[in-house]
């Protein structure tokens, strides 16, 4: 198996069934609305100028979306009627099964990661493998929002070695769950899963190189608060002094895992044919175009529909990037993701016969805006 390629089998999504609008919080929450350039989101995210090009370039374009109080979040999707982060999860891996054409049976290993667990200490891969029926270890895996990425590459690592065959990987997040929505910072949160299943394909298809370093400056930027609304647990986040660096260091590794990944994959930039890169706010995608000196059409952005779903975001991206039709077989893609407290993450590989899950039902104005190729607009 050490010679053989290896790469994402099948790819699935879940989306809750509500959607919330930044009429919730103007009608809920007018106050806070009023007052949020005084609040949390404001204040994690401020102008501060750098040394680094790359931060500069993010901060430039940050500005014109200073006059939103909603950062240029439109819509998140958000759990109702019964939903959680489990029975996201649970939907997006079956389907990932049934695209994959596989059972239980067939798989070697599950990696989850849920945000934030129903376990809250020891995670949900048990929980899965038991809904699933697996018979495979399960595990729980955390990098925050890099942690799809860096499961991605403990699977392919699995599968490259010999050790496992299929390598189910689940990413769940369902933000408004527990952050409260009195603070200004779930303006930018939304609700969503992916699965993907790992395997050997095709020769010189699936993943080509990687690049991963950690974000261990990014530590302690922000306090979490944990609170009890009548027995849920619900948690508020307030920045730091170190919050700061938590902004600079948002691109500090961007262009060195980028071009890394690519010399590892044994290409240049100018070779990759599209670009996936997570998105946790508006203005992020065009920072990395901007860095990299890219053609703006090679990429996606549908955080005005979205939000930040968190480490779901990456392989939500590439799900509507394939069924939209901007990834084609044979492309080479670049795959971008960083993580608070966690890693910088970035894989080269190439798109091969990757079997998609059904689109969720409330996604029509998603799949339209990912065939777009027009910038997003800000809207307030």
């Amino acid at each position: 198996m050490l010679n053989q390629s290896v790469g994402i089998r099948s790819l699935a999504i879940s989306l809750p069934s509500g959607v919330r609008t930044n009429d919730f919080w103007r009608k809920n929450y007018p106050d806070l609305v009023k007052q949020a350039e005084q609040l949390t989101l404001a204040k994690a995210f401020a102008p501060e100028k750098s040394d680094s090009n790359e931060a500069n370039l993010w901060i430039e374009e940050m500005i014109p979306y200073l006059s939103d109080p909603f950062r240029g979040c439109v819509e998140r999707r958000v759990i109702s009627n019964g939903e959680d982060v489990l029975t996201l999860g649970y939907q997006a891996a079956c389907q990932a099964l049934e695209a994959a054409d596989l059972t239980a049976e067939d798989i070697d290993l599950a990696i989850v990661n849920t945000m934030m667990p129903k376990g809250i200490i020891v995670g949900d891969a048990a929980f899965f493998a038991g809904k699933l029926g697996l018979h495979c270890p399960a595990w729980n895996l955390e990098s925050a929002c890099s942690a799809a990425m860096v499961a991605l590459q403990t699977a392919y690592a699995q599968v490259r070695s010999g050790e496992c065959r299929n390598v189910l990987v689940i990413t769940s997040a369902a933000y408004s769950d527990f952050l409260v929505p009195n603070d200004t910072l779930s303006f930018l949160m939304g609700d969503g899963a992916s699965a993907f299943v790992v395997s050997e394909v095709n020769t010189n298809y699936g993943i080509l190189g990687s690049k991963i370093l950690n974000t261990s400056e990014t530590w302690g930027g922000f306090d979490v608060h944990v609170l009890n609304d009548r027995g849920k647990v619900q948690m508020q986040m307030q920045p730091t002094e170190n919050a700061g660096a938590v902004q600079q260091s948002v691109n500090k590794h961007f262009c060195t895992c980028c071009e890394g990944a690519a010399t590892a994959a044994g290409v240049t930039l100018d070779k990759i044919n599209f670009f996936v890169f997570h998105a946790p706010m508006a203005w992020y995608v065009k920072s990395c175009t901007r860095a990299l000196g890219i053609d703006p059409t090679q990429t996606i952005n549908l955080n005005s529909y979205l939000g930040n779903i968190g480490p779901v975001l990456p392989p939500m991206y590439l799900y509507f990037a394939a069924q939209a039709g901007r990834i084609h077989e044979n492309d080479l893609v670049l795959l971008y993701a960083i993580g608070y407290s966690g890693n910088s993450t970035a894989f080269v590989m190439r798109w091969g016969d990757v079997a998609l899950g059904s689109l969720p039902k409330n996604s029509d104005k998603i799949l339209q805006a990912a065939r777009s190729q027009a910038p997003m607009a800000v809207v307030t």
